[in-house]
């Protein structure tokens, strides 16, 4: 099972992103555990400067924009 994390402190693109993951887990058929970190302590221990970020099994792989769910569909494959 995939994790993954939606790191932001909740506004509008936040919300998105979590959407588009959603969107792509049921896209790829896979079972996966999506979580919001909100907390600003935690969401920098990734070293991101910007949000929104994604996190698939502890790799950051998107922050500062919003990815499409089938831009997020390949990321799950890895």
């Amino acid at each position: 099972m995939k994790k993954i994390e939606v790191l932001g402190p909740g506004c509008n693109n936040c919300v998105r992103l979590e959407k588009n993951a959603r969107e792509a887990v049921a896209m790829a058929g896979i079972q996966a555990e999506i979580t919001k970190v909100t907390d600003y302590a935690e969401i920098m221990t990734y070293g991101i400067m910007s949000t929104p970020g994604l996190v698939i099994d502890g790799k950051v792989v998107s922050y500062g924009r919003v990815p499409s769910a089938t831009d997020i569909v390949p990321w799950l494959a890895e």
